[in-house]
């Protein structure tokens, strides 16, 4: 018994990472309700053969397949076919055109008010009345277009070229080296020793995280400030 459901974790966990690669990578904002449906029932197709006797590791395995081809199917045709789209990804809804809050969207997709001024603060936005247009994404996350006079002013607008920033690279991580950071930058160990002894950091042991870019230099968090 113990030997038939510990083949079965395997043969599971591997033909979920497989689906999952099949599927490819999403985070959860993007996921869809048609996504999450799926994944329930791919989960639950491992979860109820594992303690079954009846259903051997080969079920399991051909089960978990055939969802996955299924599915993998469906993700074709949804991306080659609107109507396919629409029916098994949903559409997004026009919440605020030009400015005008569409009540019949509101209660189409049983989102109410408060809920509404809740993904606009995550938006950065608080006021329904800077919005010009506002799109209720399938993932469920909420798109804002602010008039122009509420948009924050850019170097843009202004005329002014703004330097290009890179992003910070981790080279210190609880008082360990970053090997891969260091490539990145084409660095070694011994500049970072010497560059963090300038910092008055004398042992790397003692940092909690050191990040490093061209722009800024360092930003060093050490276990006791």
């Amino acid at each position: 018994m113990y030997l038939s459901i510990t083949v079965k974790l395997v043969v599971g966990l591997v033909t979920l990472l497989a689906v999952t690669r099949l599927m490819g990578k999403k985070e959860l904002s993007q996921v869809t309700p048609f996504d999450f449906i799926y994944a329930i029932i791919l989960g639950g197709i491992v979860e109820e053969s594992i303690y079954d006797e009846k259903v051997s590791p080969l079920h399991l395995a051909y089960s978990a397949a055939l969802w996955g081809a299924l599915i993998y199917t469906i993700e074709i045709l949804a991306k080659k076919k609107n109507f396919f789209r629409s029916i098994f990804k949903g559409k997004e809804s026009h919440i605020i055109a030009d400015g005008k809050l569409n009540v019949e969207a509101m209660q189409k997709n049983h989102l109410e008010m408060e809920q509404l001024r809740t993904l606009l603060r995550q938006n950065g936005v608080f006021s329904v009345s800077e919005v010009k247009n506002a799109y209720l994404e399938t993932s469920g996350g909420l798109s804002v277009q602010r008039f122009g006079k509420y948009e924050p002013i850019t170097p843009e607008a202004m005329g002014i070229k703004a330097p290009e920033n890179n992003p910070s690279i981790l080279l210190v991580d609880e008082g360990e080296v970053v090997e891969d950071g260091l490539e990145e930058i084409g660095k070694d160990s011994s500049w970072l020793k010497e560059a963090l002894r300038k910092e008055g950091q004398s042992n790397i042991k003692n940092i909690f995280c050191a990040e490093w870019s061209e722009e800024d230099g360092f930003y060093i968090v050490p276990y006791k400030s």
